[in-house]
Formats: C-alpha cells, structure tokens, sequence
C-alpha cells in the first residue's frame, strides 16, 4: 500500500479518535476540562484537542492528493476511499454538534442528502465507465465546511466577542454550496441516469 492510501486510512482512523475525545464523559469520571476563557467566551481544552486532531485530518487529505499526483501514484483505492473518508470526517463533526445542540440539523441534512444523491449519480455514471471529477464547486462546498467545523470547535471566537454569528454563517453558506455543487454534479449525470435502453 502506498503512502496516500496510509495517509487516507489514517484519516479514517482519527475519526473514532474524535468522537472518543469529543463524546467521552468527562464528568462521570470526575475529569474537569480545563477551559480558556475570552472576555464573556470560554473554549474547553476538549475542543482544542479535537481541533488540533480534526486538523491533522484535514491536512492529510490535502497531502495524500498532492503525493498521488505528483508522484503518480493515484490508486483505484485511492479514487475509493479519499473521498468517503472526506465526507465520512466532516459529516461525523456536524452529526457530533447537532447531537450536543450546537448547531442545527436542517443544514446537516441538506449536506449529507447532497452527498448521498451524488455517490449515486457517480456509481450510475460509472456503470456506463464515465468518471465524473470534482468540481469548483465542490471543492469549495469542502473548504466552507472545513471552516465551518473550526468556527464551532472554537465558539465561533473571535467572531462571538463581536457578536457576529460567523460560525452559523459559514454553516449554512457551506450547505448552500453544498446543494448547488450537487445541482451541478446532477446536471452533467443527468443523461446517464434517465438513459432508456
């Protein structure tokens, strides 16, 4: 196995490492969080940690792409398993915020709907052995998201010492994107989903 395809599980492994840290209750064991506290905002040390964790995550996806293609050593696998450990790593964060109230869950929905119906329209065109490549969209729909989980992670600061809800903005601006990027994907998929043979 090359060195993206690691890189590429390892993402997938940090995903139960996030849960465990974000979801583990601390207060039943008697564990007290350190917390920072901004003016009126405080920010645990628990979603620092998931943070700094989520980053790294983060990076290796842009570096397993990098290396694949620079090195030419872009998989089958690789082409499989990158973009399910994107969407698998930023849906798990949203579903985590929406479990604790943080966010709310109609953008979570939109995005993960997105997603499904894509994956779909993919694995239709590939029957017909068209591959349909990300477009600008949907990388940016990655980036906002990107944006958006590190925004909550933080309290939205230093937006919240301002009182400008950036974290919230930058979610339903990513799930906005998100539905035109898949409006997109739908549209150049169209044909082979509704070919009659």
């Amino acid at each position: 196995m090359n060195l993206p395809n690691r890189l590429t599980i390892f993402r997938i492994v940090l995903i139960p490492v996030i849960i465990l840290i974000y979801m583990f209750p601390y207060a039943q064991f008697g564990i007290e969080p350190m917390e920072f506290t901004f003016g009126s905002i405080s920010l645990s040390i628990v979603n620092v940690i998931v943070l700094a964790v989520y980053l790294i995550a983060a990076f290796t996806d842009m570096l397993d792409g990098q290396i694949a293609r620079k090195r030419n050593m872009q998989t089958t696998f690789g082409k499989f398993a990158d973009p399910i450990a994107d969407k698998l790593l930023t849906t798990t964060m949203f579903i985590l915020f929406v479990s604790r109230g943080i966010i709310p869950v109609v953008p979570v929905i939109l995005m993960v709907a997105r997603d499904i119906i894509v994956d779909g329209c993919r694995m239709v065109a590939s029957v017909n052995g068209k591959v349909v490549a990300a477009g600008m969209l949907g990388k940016v729909k990655t980036v906002l998201q990107m944006a958006a989980v590190a925004l909550i992670l933080v309290n939205n600061l230093p937006f919240e010492l301002w009182r400008l809800p950036a974290s919230q903005i930058m979610l339903w601006f990513a799930a906005f994107v998100s539905v035109a990027s898949g409006v997109s994907y739908f549209n150049q998929m169209k044909d082979d989903i509704f070919e009659s043979k």
